[in-house]
């Protein structure tokens, strides 16, 4: 008998998001391996109707289904992330296995929230805990927090990491855009994220301070006022000509920027699963993370790690590093054999697994 799946992919309306790239990468794999057993309806954004294929059903997202959800018609409902404001209807007689995938509890880390509203997050993200039936999350450590700050009620809790989101393109006939013109070949250290306060990117500044023939090239959105505290603090530090700050980019874009950077770092202060550093690794880049949540899990024994942001610290791992990427001939290889114990493929077996057997 065929099982209906819902799957809530409503924060594909922000591709460049690690939330739009988790949507995105697992809906595809899930829709490659899938069998005839199993039937997909996929809540989207009106303007990704089609994304998956005509092989699957689409419900487009609209604001009123917050206040009256959608009915209960199908035999198992997927929530992709905890945030998520659409949850099926509790009206009803029949009633759709819920699984809830929780990517991580980074407001815990947050010193702009105070412990009232951290307090409340939690509170609200016990209260879907509660609806669940099987709960998912993207990393170890993750679960360790969910277990250490919730109560799961003895509900199935599977550890299911995501994969390798970086597409790959030949560079051969690359264009390269005026944005990137002054980016200079294997002299650039790389960063992609949303420039926002808890990926601590200032912290890399005296880097360049310390190394005048470096860049710092950071992606990510740029909609946050932490943006222009880095870039006056670069111009106050005389390093603001060697800090490029671009925006969003392309995957086309992405891919070129991390296959010439000399290095990819990555000073977050919490991160449920950190993609950027598996998509650093599996081209064999030096990555360079902080040592906190789920990243020494992600970078295994392949990264090298700052214990703390000062100056001298920074560089000296820095330094330490580069000279051993560089005298040690394995540790390319060491590094995209890292990156490939993490695959959407690998993913969406373990979730088609879990569709059919709850």
């Amino acid at each position: 008998m065929q099982k209906n799946i819902f799957l809530e992919t409503e924060r594909l309306r922000n591709l460049h998001s690690g939330l739009g790239q988790f949507c995105w990468h697992l809906g595809q794999s899930l829709c490659q391996q899938a069998d005839e057993s199993l039937r997909f309806t996929f809540f989207v954004p009106s303007q990704h109707r089609g994304i998956f294929g005509q092989n699957v059903d689409y419900q487009t997202v609209s604001p009123i289904y917050k206040f009256f959800p959608l009915p209960q018609k199908q035999d198992i409902w997927h929530v992709f992330h905890q945030d998520s404001a659409y949850w099926p209807s509790r009206l009803g007689t029949h009633r759709p296995k819920l699984i809830l995938t929780i990517h991580d509890l980074n407001f815990l880390e947050r010193t702009d929230y105070s412990q009232t509203k951290k307090q409340q997050k939690l509170a609200d993200l016990q209260q879907k805990i509660n609806r669940a039936d099987v709960l998912t999350t993207i990393s170890d450590y993750t679960a360790s927090v969910i277990k250490t700050h919730l109560q799961t009620a003895h509900k199935p809790l599977h550890v299911i990491h995501n994969g390798n989101s970086l597409i790959t393109f030949d560079l051969s006939n690359f264009v390269v855009p005026d944005a990137l013109k002054n980016i200079r070949i294997n002299q650039f250290l790389f960063s992609i994220g949303v420039i926002h306060p808890k990926k601590n990117f200032h912290v890399l500044l005296p880097l360049l301070q310390q190394n005048p023939d470096l860049q710092l090239v950071i992606a990510g959105n740029t909609a946050n006022s932490y943006s222009q505290e880095i870039v006056q603090m670069a111009q106050n530090m005389g390093v603001g000509n060697r800090l490029l700050l671009l925006g969003n980019v392309s995957d086309e874009v992405k891919y070129w920027l991390f296959y010439h950077c000399l290095a990819f770092v990555f000073p977050s202060l919490s991160e449920g699963f950190g993609l950027p550093v598996v998509e650093a690794m599996s081209l064999g880049k030096p990555v360079f993370l902080s040592n906190l949540t789920s990243l020494p899990e992600i970078g295994g024994d392949a990264a090298y790690y700052w214990q703390n942001t000062d100056s001298s610290h920074l560089q000296a791992v820095f330094e330490q590093g580069m000279s051993d990427y560089q005298a040690n001939a394995t540790r390319k290889t060491t590094l995209q054999t890292q990156a490939s114990r993490f695959t959407w493929q690998k993913a969406a077996e373990k979730y088609l697994l879990l569709y059919k057997n709850i």
